[in-house]
């Protein structure tokens, strides 16, 4: 049996779990994400790089969010590998460890590196498969960044005009989310973590986000329990179990040995509260809170 996150719910979320179990209407159909927690070192635990969604957005309007989102189409090209542009596990790697077929994992990866530069600055790419860019800050980076988050470039030319790979072993797979069946939007979202390499710096770029900023991932837990943060449930409990380790290190190096299975969480009674469940190997972290 499930555990349950023992955040109660919003009341408009009961409701609109309600609306579509009386209702029985059909689920939409979900969309494949990514996301990123972005970390490094602080000073009791690693600390999480977190963007506040502008209140007028359709989906998570006012939460704090890992950087990320959408599969985009041109995130399947297969010539970013054929072309020498992908370094570390190969596609087929990472289809065993996030649990789905080779052209999506590679999409995925893509999609991954592509949203974390798109909202935060940040690039895990480098100009061979032992080195990562030092500092993306300038002018001309800005403009690249732009023109990947319009969708005028795609990764792969992005790439290819920098002369950069792809550094697919700075990711890790952590694990995979599916959006209840009565939320209008739904995404089929897999997390990865990273470690913000030597030199970048993240920068408040997203054209989504209100506000951004880096806290403990502990903090962050905290933070949302005393309602001065929100948070989507598998946010915060990813925070609650990054906030576990000692380093950035030692989560990476957990990830290195994790599989995803998705789990899509639904709405349940607890007494005279509704909670969200949640994955069983959640249920010691629960109790501790």
């Amino acid at each position: 049996m499930a555990s349950v996150q023992r955040l109660p719910l919003p009341d408009a979320l009961v409701a609109q779990a309600r609306s579509y179990a009386e209702g029985g209407a059909t689920p939409a159909e979900p969309r494949d994400a990514a996301t990123v927690v972005l970390l490094r070192p602080g000073g009791a635990g690693p600390d999480v790089y977190l963007l506040r969604r502008q209140t007028s957005m359709a989906f998570a309007g006012g939460m704090c969010v890992f950087p990320g989102g959408g599969v985009d189409p041109r995130d399947f090209d297969d010539e970013l590998v054929d072309r020498g542009l992908w370094a570390g596990p190969s596609p087929a790697e990472w289809a065993s460890r996030l649990g789905c077929d080779e052209p999506k994992a590679r999409a995925l990866v893509c999609a991954a590196v592509r949203e974390t530069f798109e909202e935060s600055g940040v690039l895990l790419a480098g100009a061979g498969p032992d080195s990562v860019v030092a500092d993306t800050t300038g002018d001309d980076w800005e403009a690249d960044r732009v023109a990947l988050e319009s969708r005028e470039v795609s990764l792969t030319a992005f790439l290819e005009k920098r002369s950069l790979v792809l550094r697919t072993d700075l990711l890790g797979a952590w694990s995979g989310w599916l959006t209840p069946v009565f939320e209008p939007r739904r995404y089929r979202t897999w997390f990865f973590v990273a470690l913000l390499p030597e030199g970048q710096v993240t920068r408040d770029v997203s054209s989504e986000s209100s506000s951004v900023m880096w806290a403990g991932a502990m903090d962050a837990v905290s933070l949302v329990e005393r309602q001065e943060i929100l948070m989507l449930p598998p946010t915060w409990l990813t925070c609650l179990e990054v906030g576990q380790h000692a380093d950035p290190a030692a989560v990476l190096a957990e990830a290195s040995g994790r599989t995803v299975e998705m789990f899509m969480p639904e709405v349940v009674a607890d007494g005279e509260e509704f909670i969200l469940s949640t994955p069983p190997a959640y249920a010691a972290l629960m109790a501790s809170r």
